[in-house]
């Protein structure tokens, strides 16, 4: 099926998929002009329509920066350079109408809508008959795919929109509700009833799906059995905020991975340096810690190595110049930690770019330092084309920008275990090893914050979202955020002697732990605001 780029129409496809009868998103969606009676008749049909729910894993609006942006929020980064939205989300003063926020929830329902069209002719409802001439072995991949897929929409948007308090979840639309007419999608109680479904449709999933190692490498890039079980630990983990009963089962799920008959592990050769390093490359795309990520290349995928590239590349390639660490979080690595020189390009830091030798320094990085995960295929000669997007708008690379990858199960299983009162010193010490700094003794809940901090810094893993669970961002936030002293696009010759990038932050904690919905959806839809927004 033909990936949907038709950028003026997302927004009135994505609310007439969610809100309006399936022949209108039918209609404007599938390229055969077939119809529930005549469609999926054979399996190549049905594997067009399953590829046809990845289209926006890569999309700008989604996993290039598109969620990226409430990330930025947390006290990790800033903008990088002046940009009046991009400022607006980080110190919160938006509203429905702000438009980089305006489009991950849309698509996220065409996702949704697009899974439900595959499920609902193979699973059937009351007013369809599931199409039964379809080998069991396709049906089930195709099935477990899509509530796969519609699981990983599901938990964005739940957390992202949803709350245990006024606001509720976020509507929730399957193969059995899908043809209910306009303004007949309300929203939940309680996002606990999004994450319900989304563990309801990972089990399923896990069931259905194969091993990663049982893949093909032509496979690679789909959902798999331990994909499954890491998103229904990590909704498990976001549930238990609300219900401590829940850490138990975020241990069994993570368990279910780190015993996995797929061998998933931490990448360790003893050499922690080396190891961190080609963890964050090409290298190690489908190794032993791969999860999930957006499958990427030089020809298309998550644009985030580009985006958080220096603004203009040093005059060599169309860097964005977003998303540049702060000094808050150099400062917190300590110094033989390898992951602070895989993570951070301080001020004078040695590396190499398009094949040469290079110091850092930056004419535009609002903080004086860039992430440097995303940089290992800028390195080689010439590397347009061959490591990375000849196209510096699009600014993908070889690199598989992670979603979730093993460390995070470690730490995760970690978490709970804390939350139970239990010793957690194994967990984290595997992940402190592999970096190179000394274990800990009697690790707290205080160190599992920091190791998240410092081993998932700049990645999806959601920094944000982990202070707001936490109940701790209206505290971090308050607090200014400052730049590396040694750079003179912070301290401006002197201008800023302390060197604050960003002033504290009113983060109020009754409202702002959920985002905006957008405006357009609140109206065509007739769902509530989040409230305070």
């Amino acid at each position: 099926m033909k990936k949907f780029t038709y950028k003026a129409f997302i927004l009135s496809l994505a609310i007439s998929s969610l809100y309006s009868c399936s022949d209108e998103f039918t209609d404007l969606n599938n390229e055969y002009n077939s119809t529930y009676t005549n469609y999926y008749k054979s399996e190549e049909e049905i594997n067009k329509a399953v590829n046809a729910i990845y289209d926006y894993m890569d999309d700008e609006d989604m996993f290039g920066r598109g969620y990226f942006w409430f990330i930025h929020a947390s006290d990790d980064m800033v903008t990088g350079r002046p940009n009046g939205k991009g400022e607006n989300i980080k110190n919160f003063n938006l509203d429905g109408g702000t438009s980089y926020l305006k489009w991950m929830y849309p698509q996220s329902y065409i996702v949704i809508r697009r899974c439900n069209d595959v499920i609902v002719h193979l699973v059937g409802n009351d007013d369809i008959k599931p199409n039964t001439s379809i080998r069991k072995e396709v049906a089930d991949q195709a099935i477990g795919e899509a509530k796969f897929m519609r699981a990983f929409h599901y938990f964005w948007l739940a957390h992202s929109y949803g709350d245990n308090g006024k606001n509720g979840g976020v509507p929730i639309v399957t193969e059995k509700n899908m043809e209910l007419p306009v303004g007949q999608y309300k929203r939940p109680k309680s996002v606990v009833e999004n994450y319900a479904q989304i563990i309801e449709d990972l089990e399923e999933a896990a069931e259905k799906l194969p091993y990663f190692t049982d893949y093909t490498p032509d496979m690679y890039g789909r959902p798999h059995k331990d994909a499954a079980w890491a998103y229904i630990a990590k909704t498990y983990l976001y549930w238990a905020q609300y219900d401590a009963s829940k850490y138990d089962k975020v241990i069994e799920y993570c368990d279910k991975v780190i015993n996995s008959k797929s061998n998933r592990h931490l990448v360790n050769t003893g050499n922690p340096a080396k190891d961190y390093r080609e963890l964050h490359s090409h290298l190690q795309n489908w190794g032993s810690e791969y999860i999930w990520s957006v499958n990427s290349g030089v020809n298309g995928g998550s644009k985030l190595p580009g985006i958080a590239l220096e603004r203009s590349g040093w005059g060599k390639y169309n860097g964005w110049g977003y998303f540049m660490p702060t000094k808050e979080l150099y400062d917190a690595y300590s110094d033989d930690d390898v992951r602070r020189g895989v993570t951070i390009l301080a001020w004078g830091d040695k590396f190499r770019y398009f094949g040469e030798e290079r110091t850092y320094e930056s004419g535009n990085s609002t903080s004086g330092y860039q992430l440097n995960k995303y940089m290992y295929e800028y390195q080689f000669p010439n590397p347009e084309g061959t490591y990375i997007n000849a196209n510096g708008d699009d600014g993908s690379t070889l690199y598989n920008v992670p979603l979730l990858r093993f460390a995070e199960i470690l730490l995760m299983k970690a978490e709970a275990k804390l939350m139970k009162g239990q010793n957690a010193d194994q967990e984290i010490n595997l992940v402190r090893e592999r970096a190179g700094v000394k274990p800990l003794n009697g690790a707290t809940l205080e160190d599992l914050k920091k190791e998240r901090r410092l081993e998932l810094a700049g990645e999806f893993a959601n920094r944000h979202f982990d202070l707001v669970r936490w109940g701790d961002a209206q505290k971090v936030y308050a607090k200014p955020l400052h730049g590396n002293p040694k750079s003179g696009t912070v301290n401006g010759g002197g201008a800023n002697p302390e060197g604050i990038i960003w002033k504290g932050r009113n983060f109020d904690p009754s409202y702002m732990h959920v985002w905006p919905i957008p405006n357009e959806v609140v109206t065509d839809s007739g769902i509530p605001q989040n409230i305070g927004w």
